[in-house]
C-alpha cells in the first residue's frame, strides 16, 4: 500500500496580482501551495477571501487546479486581497500591497488544528504578519504541529512591512529559513547585499536565531544551503527573465517537497530548487503551467 503525500500547511497571504500582462493569483501561500501540489504533495493553504467576486474567481481557480481550499476561510465585509505589481527592464518586481483585507485576518478554527497535528511541514512568511491576529494564529497553529515538522520561515521583507525584530522573533520559531541575499545582508549584519557574503551571511543568520539550516538565493547568481554547518553553494544558470514574481516561492516549494521525499542528496536538492525558480521566472506570474515532468 502506497503511503500518503506528504502534508505541507502553507499559512499567509492569498491574494491577486495585478500585473502588466492581466491578473494572476498569488501571494506567497498560495503559490507555494500551488508548485508544492505539482510536487505530488498534499498543500493546505490557511488564509482567508472575501464574499466578493475576486474571492469568488480566486477559490474556483483554486479547484481547478485540484488545491485544497478547506482551510481558506471567506469573510463579511472585508475585501479579497490584492497587490499592483510594476515590472522593471531587468524583470525584478516592485509590490503595492492593499492593506486591511482578508488575508490580514486568518481564523484558525478546530478543524485546521486537528489536521495540523499530523502535518509533516508548515511554510509561514513574515509579509502575513503584519496584523496582531495573524501572529496570534500561527502560534496556535505551530502548536498544534508535531514535535518533528518541518518549520519553514520565507521571509518577505516588503516596506513598509519589513520590520526586523519581528523577522528575527518569526525566524526563531523555525527549523529552516530562507531568505534572499538582501535580505540575509539586511538581518546578519545591517548593510547591503554584497556578491560572495551569502556564506558568511547564513552562518551569522544561525547564530542569531539557533536554526542550523539557512538557505539564501541570490537571484542570477544561484543560492546556498547551510545544514548541520555544511555549506552548499548551486550557480544560477541564465535565463530570459519575463518576471520573477513567484520565482521565491516556487524554490521554496521544491525545497520542501525534496526534503519531504528524503531521497535526494542536498546538492540535489538545492539543484531542484534553483532550476524551478528560474523556469519560473522566464515565464508570467507565479503560478505557470507546468510542461514538464518533475523527479518526484
Amino acid at each position: 500500500m502506497n503511503a500518503p503525500p506528504p502534508l505541507v500547511f502553507c499559512f499567509g497571504e492569498i491574494l491577486w496580482d495585478f500585473l502588466p500582462d492581466g491578473l494572476f493569483l498569488g501571494g506567497a501561500s498560495l503559490n507555494a501551495a500551488y508548485h508544492l501540489n505539482r510536487h505530488a504533495t498534499n498543500a493546505q493553504v490557511v488564509s482567508a477571501v472575501g464574499r466578493d467576486v475576486l474571492g469568488d474567481e480566486l477559490l474556483r481557480r483554486c479547484a481547478a487546479w485540484s488545491l485544497s481550499t478547506e482551510h481558506i476561510a471567506r469573510l463579511e465585509g472585508v475585501s479579497t486581497g490584492y497587490v499592483r505589481v510594476t515590472v522593471g527592464a531587468n524583470g525584478d518586481a516592485m509590490f503595492d500591497i492593499t492593506p486591511d483585507v482578508a488575508w490580514d485576518r486568518i481564523a484558525v478554527t478546530d478543524a485546521t488544528l486537528r489536521t495540523a497535528a499530523r502535518a509533516d511541514a508548515i511554510i509561514f512568511g513574515s509579509l502575513a504578519q503584519r496584523s496582531v491576529a495573524n501572529r496570534s494564529a500561527l502560534d496556535r497553529l505551530l502548536a498544534a504541529l508535531p514535535a518533528g515538522a518541518l518549520r519553514v520561515f520565507d521571509a518577505n521583507l516588503r516596506p513598509p512591512y519589513d520590520d526586523l525584530a519581528l523577522v528575527r522573533e518569526l525566524a526563531r520559531k523555525a527549523t529552516l529559513i530562507k531568505v534572499n541575499s538582501t535580505e540575509a545582508a539586511r538581518l546578519a549584519t545591517g548593510g547591503a547585499d554584497t556578491p560572495g557574503s551569502e556564506e558568511a551571511h547564513a552562518r551569522a543568520l544561525a547564530g542569531q536565531t539557533g536554526c542550523n539550516t539557512i538557505v539564501v538565493t541570490a537571484g542570477g547568481r544561484g543560492a546556498g544551503l547551510l545544514r548541520g554547518g555544511h555549506w552548499l553553494w548551486e550557480p544560477g544558470r541564465p535565463v530570459t527573465v519575463v518576471d520573477t514574481v513567484g520565482a521565491g516561492d516556487s524554490f521554496v516549494a521544491s525545497l520542501v517537497a525534496h526534503l519531504l521525499a528524503g531521497k535526494f542528496s542536498d546538492k540535489e536538492i538545492l539543484a531542484h530548487a534553483c532550476r524551478l525558480g528560474e523556469w519560473v521566472a522566464s515565464r508570467s506570474g507565479a503560478t505557470p503551467a507546468y510542461n514538464f515532468s518533475l523527479p518526484l
